[in-house]
């Protein structure tokens, strides 16, 4: 008789983002449509929890606000505090026990409006990059819209790195690199040691595994061409 294949469960963890609307929920919208101008990669790839503490929706609304999140290319992984009997087929799972990891900052300031006479506009300020001589631990984002960001050290697994510019990584990076996250499709990504969970550029992105395992703990630069994500081995000398 032949033996049965064995059953195996292995736990993963991810770094989740938490979504706490607020009412009026078509007020929030608003800002989060904000926010999408200012950053239009900010949720690029990202895992999503709905936090509905507080809220009093019925199963009609929460159906509506998970459809305007997802036009909004914002994928909800599960829910967490929805009111009894609101959630069912269809709607993401509900979820508890998730332990908070910090605060994601998300990026200040206004989007210029879209009918502004272009001579009225502010001149763009200046590029600047940020630098930072630690590495970025596990649990940790680091947002900077206004250029690069050079990290001397490396990305841990569950790191974030947010650039609008392009970023530079001079150990391992292990975390999530989104680059370009201000709408720059030239921006780059380039490491010492290339084994991320995840690659971004301008809003394009690649989870680790789509990646070309030949690319593996390599020294690699990713840029986009022709709207698609490509690796290259970097020259060693």
């Amino acid at each position: 008789m032949p033996s049965r294949p064995q059953i195996r469960f292995r736990g993963r963890s991810f770094m989740a983002t938490v979504l706490a609307p607020l009412p009026p929920v078509a007020d929030w919208l608003g800002e989060l449509d904000a926010l999408g101008r200012r950053a239009p990669a900010f949720f690029a790839g990202r895992p999503v929890i709905l936090d509905l503490t507080g809220l009093r929706l019925t199963r009609a609304d929460l159906e509506e606000l998970v459809a305007d999140l997802s036009a909004r290319d914002i994928a909800i992984l599960g829910v967490e505090g929805a009111p009894p009997g609101v959630l069912g087929p269809g709607l993401p799972p509900a979820l508890s026990g998730g332990r908070p990891a910090g605060e994601v900052a998300p990026p200040e300031g206004d989007a210029p409006a879209a009918d502004a006479a272009p001579d009225a506009a502010a001149p763009p300020s200046p590029a600047r990059s940020l630098i930072l001589d630690q590495p970025v631990r596990s649990g940790q984002t680091i947002l900077h819209l206004e250029g690069d960001v050079i990290v001397m050290g490396a990305v841990a697994s569950g790191a974030e790195v947010i650039a609008g510019g392009s970023i530079h990584v001079y150990g391992p990076l292990r975390g999530r690199a989104i680059a370009g996250a201000a709408g720059h499709a030239g921006a780059r990504i380039w490491c010492r040691k290339f084994e991320p969970e995840l690659v971004s550029i301008d809003g394009l992105y690649k989870a680790a595994d789509d990646l070309d395992a030949a690319f593996r703990a390599q020294a690699v630069e990713v840029r986009l061409v022709e709207d698609a994500i490509r690796l290259a081995l970097l020259d060693r000398g």
